[in-house]
């Protein structure tokens, strides 16, 4: 976000939410990224002096450019190019992110157990470089060095791991572990246990272990993006988004909530990082809805609904669609298409959510002089949308995504070249190229370590036995009840994980289960997704909205609880995946057909959010509310019956409200 919206804003230094000379908005920031770092390890990094600040910048710089040559000239093979990925990786892990919590982040120089453990990532890696080649010769024989090696390379991935994204690691401990103490487990999910070469072979050398699919997402897709995401950023961008929102929505009722409900969600489908999006685009929204007369609560819950929706919101879905593309082997233009009409409906239910508490609540829009005029918006900073276009565009004549992504991050730069003002030069370039490396360091690293979940999945047989467990308590074609455990699976896996994370766990545990009962293979992995990344507002480790609430200074509890009601478009949805309503509606079922869907379900929306918040044109009864309620169910599910029930029964709720309405104004 820009400093326009800072400007945007009335200066009040009695402000509700204290804004003033001893408040800034920077310090607002600086507590915003303090909390994030507090909730997510992956956000505390070191900061060193010269000559290893230098030294730290180049390697990230030079990582960058190594990911960016190689997308476009890959002659290096999948194995290898991941191999690379994790050496880069861990390097600037080991550099960066402290041994345990209390270390002082500013330091001289690197300690000799960060030496030690790059040294010994070296040596592992560069050992499969070196010799990966001749034991594929010799049938997959491994020698007792191999194993070693295995042991070595695994042990420093955890490190790596614990360092960076330390929930993730301890879960892929109990996973890890879960292999050889299989033997002790009584039930189903015992097994007879395996040996430390079996396991360590399988994790290391194997393709589904620590170099499986995850860092081979990793080392590809997600890496791209996130440089792609930080291009953005020091192209003006993100200002450009915000003064836009605030043309689009700013005056009317509640202005502030929905500009940022839309930049959030424009920012967050960018850089997949819930938390992330949170702080730095509700540093700047939480305090102008508070202004505006939002609670604290409120105000906070909002931006972490916004914020969390932005990891599966096309056209960039914060790079989790183009793990599922993998996962399925499909076009990723196909999943994009699929998730758009629920992501628009998820935003769209929570924007007239908002809308409708700031009609309960008798709150207006930012005034005409705090609003930037749309022409000058566009014309100042409109040229910024290209970098968008070219994505889409290039996907859409056939190119892969990593193409698309590398041609988008060369436009971003000559599209910031069309004015003087956003004007990109050589440092700017390298600081994108700095930041988008470190920035990747993060999401690989969770990416590597669930590598060895995914491991432990397939060589236990873990995903089968849970699959034939839920089969037990649900019979084929049961859907609805399969459904039900699967989002609580999703949901508990997906606490306190990175959203990319969450979702490849749930992947490869929960989505089979669904396949299992009858739903198809796409409709599975999007209902895990949207759960996965729901877990950010989920109660009892809801991270967005317990970063939010620092940010507003409301309770912890409370945002959490309003964000899932306000969210909960997003736990309602999903259940309309599953025998592929609004999710696979296209050409082949008509232009006519899809519009009339998105119609219908845009309406359920609005009708749920006002029975969420009690409100339509005045105040609602229980009963009404209930209809209301009733009438989302039967709009959002797509056929003409139930659409032509509920487009009734809402036309009777809208008269009998609207007359309500009109006695309260006379009385």
């Amino acid at each position: 976000m820009g400093s326009n919206a800072a400007d945007a804003a009335p200066k009040d230094k009695n402000s509700p939410d204290g804004t003033g000379p001893e408040n800034t908005l920077s310090e607002i920031e600086k507590r915003a990224f303090a909390l994030v770092e507090e909730k997510e390890s992956e956000s505390r990094t070191r900061s060193f002096a010269p000559p290893w600040s230098r030294i730290i910048s180049v390697l990230a710089v030079s990582w960058a450019l190594f990911q960016l040559y190689f997308a476009l000239f890959p002659v290096l093979d999948a194995l290898r190019l991941r191999v690379w990925h994790i050496i880069f990786m861990l390097t600037l892990a080991f550099l960066l992110y402290p041994a345990w919590r209390k270390e002082p982040r500013r330091r001289v120089r690197p300690s000799l157990l960060d030496v030690a453990c790059i040294g010994a990532g070296y040596f592992a890696f560069g050992y499969f470089l070196l010799n990966y080649d001749a034991i594929t010769l010799r049938g997959g024989y491994f020698s007792g060095l191999d194993y070693k090696v295995a042991l070595i390379g695994v042990a420093i991935c955890f490190i790596m791991a614990f360092r960076v994204v330390g929930s993730l690691a301890w879960l892929a401990g109990i996973f890890l572990a879960y292999n050889f103490l299989g033997e002790y487990i009584p039930g189903p999910f015992g097994h007879t246990g395996f040996s430390l070469n079996r396991v360590m072979g399988h994790m290391f050398w194997g393709s589904q272990g620590l170099l499986g699919v995850g860092v081979g997402v990793s080392a590809t897709y997600i890496f791209l993006f996130s440089l792609f995401g930080t291009f953005l950023k020091y192209s003006g961008f993100s200002s450009f988004i915000n003064d836009l929102s605030l043309t689009l929505v700013g005056r009317s009722a509640g202005g502030p909530a929905k500009v940022a409900v839309i930049a959030s969600a424009l920012m967050g489908m960018m850089n997949g990082s819930a938390l992330a999006n949170v702080a730095t685009t509700g540093a700047i929204t939480i305090p102008l809805m508070k202004r505006t007369g939002y609670t604290p609560e409120f105000a906070g819950a909002v931006e972490a609904v916004a914020s969390t929706g932005g990891q599966f919101a096309p056209p960039v879905m914060g790079a989790v669609g183009f793990i599922m593309a993998e996962y399925l082997g499909v076009p990723y233009t196909t999943v994009m298409l699929a998730a758009a009409i629920p992501a628009f409906l998820y935003y769209l239910a929570l924007i007239m959510a908002v809308h409708f508490e700031a009609k309960k609540l008798g709150l207006s829009g930012l005034s005409p002089e705090h609003i930037p005029a749309a022409l000058a918006v566009i014309k100042k900073r409109g040229h910024l949308i290209l970098p968008l276009v070219v994505l889409m565009a290039v996907m859409g004549m056939g190119y892969t995504p990593l193409y698309a992504a590398v041609f988008s991050i060369f436009s971003a730069v000559i599209a910031s070249w069309f004015s003087r003002e956003t004007r990109m030069g050589i440092k700017s370039i390298l600081l994108a190229l700095d930041e988008g490396a470190r920035s990747a360091v993060g999401v690989g690293a969770a990416c590597v370590i669930i590598g060895i979940i995914i491991g432990t999945v397939s060589l236990s047989g873990l995903g089968l036995t849970f699959c034939y467990e839920v089969l037990n308590f649900v019979e084929k074609g049961q859907i609805y009840l399969a459904g039900f455990f699967v989002m609580l699976t999703s949901v508990i896996l997906g606490m306190g994980v990175p959203g990319v994370a969450a979702y490849v766990i749930v992947a490869a545990v929960a989505a089979p289960v669904m396949v299992s009962v009858g739903v198809s293979d796409l409709a599975a992995h999007m209902f895990c997704l949207f759960y996965a990344c729901l877990s950010n507002i989920t109660p009892p480790v809801a991270m967005s909205s317990y970063v939010a609430a620092g940010i507003a200074h409301s309770n912890q509890t409370k945002t959490s609880l309003i964000a899932v009601r306000l969210g909960l478009a997003g736990f309602v949805l999903p259940f309309f995946f599953l025998d592929n309503s609004l999710l696979l509606y296209g050409p082949a079922n008509g232009t006519a057909v899809t519009v009339w869907a998105i119609i219908s379900a845009s309406l359920g929306m609005a009708a749920l959010a006002a029975g969420l918040e009690g409100w339509l044109f005045c105040r609602c009864s229980l009963l009404l509310r209930l209809l209301l309620l009733t009438v989302a169910g039967l709009a959002i599910h797509p056929g003409l019956s139930t659409d032509a029930l509920g487009l009734g029964i809402f036309a009777l709720v809208i008269f009998l409200n609207r007359r309500d309405a009109r006695a309260s104004s006379v009385a």
